[in-house]
């Protein structure tokens, strides 16, 4: 059958920026799928989404006109109910076939097959295909209800009385099959072949599509359009590229905003504006965050990382001579950043130590007290980790910067611009003569914010950041607020990431138990004890954590099955087991060690933590196995103690011969009680000296 290319476009208001990019993408992927299920497109199909601030559109290949005709079987009844003695319909099947729009006519021609247990009658047709615009026109439905809307709106259509809902007005449908318009309707439009390009810069106006493949290049040369959400980013981002490098700058990377940007014009030009040097005295922190936020600039650095007073805008415009589109730009952001210069005087004036009671009268959760109360238990903790870390001087440190840290949540800047809490606090306290110790801990304190940022830069910033995090995890599953599914409204799965990381990654001499036990302790007595949940929910992130770093599930469920409390250990465990596997007696080991594991399970005080008595040695190969255990146990043991892991299981691969002796020759459950208990106590040895490192019997097949 023939096919030919089909487009569809929704020609629209100016659309949310933020939901853009998901819109266009659910738009071309749900009309696919619609007409797939229909056998209008093949799995062939090739989907290309085009997304504007006004437009929504879809190009696929290969789509037929009529759909290819189906063979369906319908499952009618028992061949004892349907068919009476004399072989005729029973009114069962009778009224059956009627439903289904046959006739008894067609009885002979039933198909039987047995379905279970009973013989069944089938009746086969040939049901027609789908016509593309029938198709098209369900597949269009299903994709207007389905789409990700992130707020409804009504309004009225044309007629004064009819309203539909969606996301913004709709002004026009497109649906080209080739050249063919196809005749359905949504939204109380009928589809044809006109659209419009720029709102100003149009060439053509309106715009008459001739054919379904024209659609990007007539938006392009026609419409003054890049139709393409990836095209036009592509574009924006080599523009951007190109003015910084003229001014021999960088722009800020921020893949959200330029995303964000995309979705706001149709044909971007990038602009050079500045502002005054004077704004450059305020944190470089505040005035990117402004402009980036409030303007959807993109600040310039030099080559140190140092915002300079020029910027560049992204213009939906490309007129002749631009120089007042800059001024207009350059005129609206100078209040911006006057705002956030008066928030920095005035936040100045006073210092944090003296904000800090005023967080006494700020609630922080129903159940666990103020603000106040909040910063008491994470000072208590905090220095509690100090002095675990670096004694009591760092405890000090830690106690002063806990104090401290959450006072900017105070400021009128960091009311404007939540997103600077800590980053503001590290300025006033420097600002205030702190230590830069204390003053680093305080903007570090909340990292690491998400997934691949940087850790606290110091011993103070680590105390107090791993203080905040258990405080909460502490706090909330203590309360009964775990998260569940998707949900996760405290951010817990970062707080346990987070600790994870810097116990992990700083391979700080701390445990997850002594760590989980005093944040518990910290807390007035009564409050929820749900240390072992803890425990188990930052276990389960750090697997995780584990896994996505390319380490295996049997790699990493060897090491965490044997829980070590100190989780700087964890790397060095995985790097000896991966080297252990790659040895040619790994697997034989594992197996043996699953068996040993296995029968001292079941045999479980019956002798496996004694001591071998020699002279119960009555076989050659257990004689031969405590031999070799005498000889590799220490050996093996010395190098763990040294933390030469890796060489601690390579110093086990001599065991896989008398191992493998030991099992093909002796009878561990030996009628004698005395013989038994001392080979159990031989297999005891052996697991506990094969196990030090991990727990090899997750290693076995």
């Amino acid at each position: 059958m023939q096919t030919r290319n089909l487009l569809v476009e929704l020609l629209v208001e100016e659309l949310p920026p933020k939901a853009l990019k998901e819109l266009g993408a659910a738009f071309g992927a749900l009309l696919l799928a619609g007409l797939q299920a229909q056998d209008l497109a093949g799995a062939g199909s090739a989907l290309t989404v085009y997304a504007t601030p006004r437009r929504l559109a879809a190009h696929l290949s290969g789509v037929l006109g009529t759909a290819p005709a189906r063979a369906v079987s319908h499952k009618l009844m028992p061949v004892a109910v349907g068919l009476a003695a004399d072989g005729g319909a029973t009114p069962a099947l009778a009224k059956k076939l009627a439903a289904l729009g046959a006739d008894a006519s067609v009885v002979g021609a039933l198909a039987r097959r047995v379905d279970g247990k009973a013989e069944t009658l089938f009746l086969e047709t040939t049901q027609p295909g789908a016509t593309l615009a029938a198709g098209l026109q369900r597949a269009l439905d299903d994709a207007l209800a389905r789409l990700p809307i992130p707020k409804v709106m009504q309004y009225q259509l044309a007629d004064g009385w009819s309203s539909v809902h969606f996301v913004r007005p709709v002004h026009a449908l497109v649906a080209l099959h080739g050249a063919d318009v196809v005749p359905v309707r949504a939204l109380g439009l009928e589809a044809g072949r006109t659209t419009r390009g720029h709102r100003f810069e149009a060439a053509v106006d309106p715009l008459r599509l001739g054919h379904a493949d024209d659609y990007a290049r007539q938006l392009a040369e026609q419409g003054s359009v890049i139709a393409g959400f990836d095209a036009r980013r592509a574009e924006i981002a080599r523009q951007l590229e190109a003015a910084a490098g003229r001014e021999g700058l960088r722009p800020v990377e921020d893949a959200a905003l330029l995303d964000e940007v995309t979705a706001l014009v149709e044909r971007p030009n990038v602009l050079v504006c500045r502002f005054d040097e004077d704004f450059l005295a305020v944190p470089q922190e505040c005035l990117i965050l402004t402009m980036k936020a409030n303007q959807k600039y993109f600040p310039l650095l030099d080559a140190a990382g140092r915002l300079t007073n020029r910027f560049l805008v992204v213009a939906n415009i490309r007129p002749a001579d631009a120089s007042r589109v800059v001024e207009g730009n350059e005129r609206v952001v100078r209040p911006r950043l006057a705002d956030a210069r008066f928030f920095f005087d005035q936040d100045r004036k006073r210092t944090l130590a003296s904000r800090v009671p005023a967080l006494a009268a700020v609630v922080y959760h129903g159940k666990l007290g103020t603000l106040g109360e909040r910063v008491e238990r994470v000072r208590q903790l905090a220095r509690v980790i100090g002095e675990r870390l670096g004694g009591l001087a760092l405890a000090d440190l830690a106690d002063e910067a806990a104090t401290l840290a959450k006072a900017d949540l105070l400021t009128d800047m960091v009311g404007e611009f939540p997103e600077l809490q800590g980053v503001m606090g590290a300025y006033y306290a420097r600002h205030d003569g702190c230590r830069d110790a204390v003053a680093d801990a305080i903007e570090d304190h909340y990292k690491p914010r998400f997934a691949g940022d940087a850790l606290p830069r110091g011993p103070v910033g680590l105390a107090v950041a791993l203080a905040d995090k258990l405080e909460t995890l502490a706090g909330l599953f203590g309360i009964g607020q775990l998260p569940s599914g998707d949900k996760d409204p405290y951010a817990l799965r970062r707080h346990a990431l987070g600790v994870v990381r810097m116990l992990l990654e700083r391979d700080l001499p701390l445990t997850l138990p002594e760590l989980v036990a005093a944040a518990f302790r910290v807390f007035p007595h009564g409050h929820g004890q749900a240390q072992a949940e803890v425990q188990h929910y930052v276990v389960e992130r750090l697997v995780g954590s584990l896994r996505e770093q390319g380490w295996t599930a049997q790699e990493v469920d060897a090491v965490i099955a044997l829980r070590p409390e100190r989780l700087g250990d964890i790397p060095r465990r995985l790097e000896a087991v991966r080297d252990f596997v790659a040895l040619p007696e790994a697997a034989a080991l594992a197996a043996a060690n699953k068996r040993v594991a296995n029968i001292l399970r079941k045999s479980e005080g019956d002798g496996a933590n004694g001591a071998v008595e020699r002279a119960l040695l009555a076989e050659p190969s257990e004689q031969a196995l405590h031999a070799a255990l005498a000889a590799t146990a220490p050996e093996a043991d010395a190098a763990f103690d040294a933390g030469n892991l890796t060489g601690s299981l390579r110093t086990l691969a001599a065991l896989k011969a008398p191992v493998d002796a030991f099992f093909d020759t002796v009878l561990v459950n030996a009628d004698d009680p005395a013989l038994r208990r001392n080979r159990l106590a031989l297999l005891g040895e052996l697991h506990r000296a094969m196990n030090r490192v991990a727990d090899l019997s997750r290693l076995a097949v």
